[in-house]
């Protein structure tokens, strides 16, 4: 382990070069000009200043914003599914990091910091640019950094000294890791290793990937072991005089495990028929019912019969047929968990309940467009004639596709030109084929694709 943490002096020497890299530049990217060439300044970097300017990160901000109180987050964090695998971070990342000059840390998938540990002396020193639990390190918010850069970028990242946006954060160096729900694959947060050059030392990133790895493996045990303990016990219906205060107990003990293991969610993208996950069980739900839950989890306030038939129906809604609908609904999800069967007056869901679609548009938010087009599979149940899902489906697919002219590499353009809401679509293709290269054997597949659609407007 000290190996691998701590760069031969020849490394040293080598990282000593990002050091120096011209602090002036943050004049340039702040007034949103085109970075100009500096030697030394990566591709990655540039592109992560040019989003950070264009976030209104301020360079000489000098620590990053709270994002939770301390009641909220010890709540938020016991709840994460990441609190589970924190056993392994401690063992493989923290316990060497306390005699090592290096800060742990460990966030979640919009670059929120859950956890931080290491190092003591370094840890003080990180509070004074807010590098603590329950502050806000998203490009967003703190401009580039390994946190937040590799959340947006989808993959694990070295930043050292200088390259940071933010002025105060130059004399620290840091390596991170995005962690990934080991069965839907969905971003659920990062890991980071932070401190001098040692951070970003050449095999420190292989370090991290590797205990990325190890956790994403033990949560899925984690997760088959709870499942099987559920699949032995017997089914038993209690009476209300049954239910005493050692039940309650017990279940919110059960729940709060399986909060800590599973992300309830709701798949709508590219799908006639959504998927809703609770406590780890799934069922496919019918198109009406799939209408229903992605309204009201786009609407985490509630809405009032009357609000929700507007959204839900074509014309006028009958509230007598809602109300059917979402008996029948209820009924389908007290089967998989009763805490999470929804309120009425207003219809409200009890529980947070992630739809691909909330993912998407957080992702758009902080700049993440490479998160967000490898989630995306295809519009919001593309067959739904329900007016609030029509708007709802326009406004993520046009968010996406705007975001993907703006910032997109020529294989961003293509991806989002495979899917079927883009077969026609001649702006992402033009925009594809400006950027790749004269000699791409890709050119050609995009060049017959314009000459196709030119042909259908022509006759």
């Amino acid at each position: 382990m000290t190996n691998l943490l701590h760069p031969e002096p020849r490394q040293r020497a080598a990282l000593a070069g990002h050091e120096r890299l011209d602090g002036a530049i943050y004049e340039t990217a702040g007034r949103g000009d085109a970075t100009p060439e500096i030697p030394g300044l990566r591709n990655l970097i540039r592109e992560s200043w040019q989003r950070s300017a264009r976030f209104k990160a301020n360079p000489d901000n000098t620590a990053a914003p709270l994002a939770f109180d301390w009641d909220e987050l010890e709540d938020y964090r016991r709840r994460h599914p990441l609190a589970a695998i924190m056993p392994v971070i401690n063992k493989l990342l923290v316990q060497p990091s306390h005699d090592s000059g290096l800060l742990v840390a460990v966030g979640d998938e919009v670059g929120r910091l859950l956890w931080v540990d290491g190092d003591p002396a370094l840890q003080r020193r990180a509070e004074g640019m807010m590098f603590v639990p329950g502050a806000d390190w998203s490009e967003a918010s703190v401009g580039t950094s390994a946190p937040g850069t590799a959340l947006a970028l989808g993959r694990g990242i070295q930043i050292a000294g200088a390259e940071h946006y933010q002025r105060a954060v130059h004399p620290w160096s840091c390596t991170a890791v995005p962690f990934h729900d080991p069965d839907s694959g969905a971003v659920l947060g990062v890991v980071d290793i932070t401190g001098t050059a040692t951070a970003v030392a050449p095999h420190t990133l292989s370090l991290v990937e590797a205990t990325v790895a190890a956790a994403q493996a033990q949560l899925r045990v984690e997760r088959l072991q709870h499942a099987a303990e559920l699949a032995r016990k017997p089914v038993r219906r209690r009476t209300p005089a049954a239910a005493g205060t050692q039940g309650k107990s017990a279940g919110a003990g059960s729940r709060a495990r399986e909060g800590s293991l599973y992300r309830n969610s709701l798949q709508l993208l590219g799908r006639d028929q959504a998927l809703l996950s609770l406590g780890g069980r799934t069922v496919s739900l019918s198109a009406r019912h799939s209408e229903i839950l992605a309204l009201l989890s786009t609407h985490p306030e509630g809405l009032s019969a009357e609000e929700l038939g507007t959204l839900l129906y074509p014309g006028e809604g009958s509230t007598i047929t809602l109300r059917a609908e979402m008996v029948r609904l209820r009924k389908v999800i007290q089967e998989l968990s009763p805490d999470a069967v929804p309120g009425s007056r207003p219809y409200r869901l009890p529980l947070d309940l992630v739809p691909d679609t909330g993912q998407v548009l957080s992702c758009l938010q902080r700049g993440a467009h490479r998160i967000a087009l490898e989630i995306y599979r295809g519009e919001v149940l593309p067959r739904s004639e329900a007016p609030g899902i029509v708007e709802l489906r326009r406004r993520v697919s046009s968010l996406l596709r705007d975001a993907v002219l703006t910032d997109g590499s020529a294989e961003s353009l293509l991806k989002f030109a495979a899917l079927p809401e883009a077969r026609d679509d001649v702006g992402i293709r033009r925009a594809a084929l400006r950027l790749l290269p004269p000699r791409s054997p890709k050119r050609a597949a995009v060049v017959a694709d314009l000459e196709r659609l030119e042909a259908e407007l022509r006759a």
